[in-house]
């Protein structure tokens, strides 16, 4: 029953977390749903209310995925519930903080760029590749590990868990963050920038460049020591160019990469 109930739970947390991705799809690129960065306006101008709850839901999820992924946090989750669930809430958890941006965000009136005609399809076209290249970034990994499938699915099994080896092939070796990449571009290739489209776009790129450099990449160090050394001085960060030398070290494991 035990089992049954952590593979219960992770398939129930992955549900969320692959609904709220696609709400995310819409929600930035203002598709046709009941919120999105740029909907519902507001009747008259932006107050200082609205800036402060937009910046405090961004920093509220920016906590919640950084602070969750530290190790010292997952060790004192740890005590708290079964190791095969840990990331499983991890991904519950991200994604309802991402839900509640969804709902309380304050869309900003005001255009910052209008790209009209033929030459919004590019940039349309962009957009899609962004959103692309973070889902399929995520299988060249280990889509399942990544967001706690294999870990209840072993569980459930039996079978302890077995990390994953080191890969380096496909888009790691270009870059070596390729789903934050995806991120980017998708956050800014649209054909209309609206003030809060700019807030949400500018905010999100400027999290990703901290956290990444400073806390991820920090703790690879930590894990990985002179391989992801090596790594980090054969493939950029996030900047595909110039293209970099194709040497032999693999990347780190999906579970240590959030």
């Amino acid at each position: 029953m035990r089992a049954l109930l952590t593979l219960g739970y992770g398939a129930v947390c992955y549900a969320v977390f692959f609904l709220t991705f696609l709400y995310a799809i819409g929600f930035v690129g203002d598709l046709p749903l009941p919120r999105t960065v740029d909907r519902p306006l507001p009747a008259g101008p932006a107050t200082p209310a609205m800036w402060v709850i937009d910046l405090a839901l961004l920093g509220l999820f920016a906590m919640q995925h950084s602070g969750m992924a530290r190790r010292g946090f997952k060790a004192w989750l740890a005590r708290l519930l079964p190791p095969a669930v840990e990331r499983s809430t991890y991904v519950l958890l991200s994604s309802l903080a991402l839900i509640l941006l969804f709902w309380q965000w304050r869309p900003l009136p005001g255009t910052v760029w209008n790209v009209g005609g033929w030459a919004a399809w590019p940039l349309l076209a962009l957009c899609a590749c962004g959103w692309l290249l973070v889902l399929s970034g995520t299988f060249v990994i280990n889509h399942f590990d990544l967001f706690g499938l294999r870990q209840v699915w072993l569980d459930a099994q039996g079978r302890p868990y077995t990390p994953l080896p080191f890969k380096r092939h496909l888009y790691y070796r270009v870059v070596r963050h390729p789903l934050m990449l995806g991120f980017i571009v998708a956050f800014w290739a649209t054909p209309r920038m609206s003030v809060g489209h700019l807030l949400f776009a500018a905010a999100s790129t400027a999290y990703i460049l901290v956290a990444v450099r400073f806390l991820e990449e920090r703790d690879l160090v930590a894990l990985h020591g002179g391989d992801y050394r090596r790594y980090q001085r054969e493939v950029p960060m996030l900047c595909p160019w110039p293209r970099p030398h194709r040497g032999g070290i693999a990347r780190p494991t999906p579970r240590a990469v959030r």
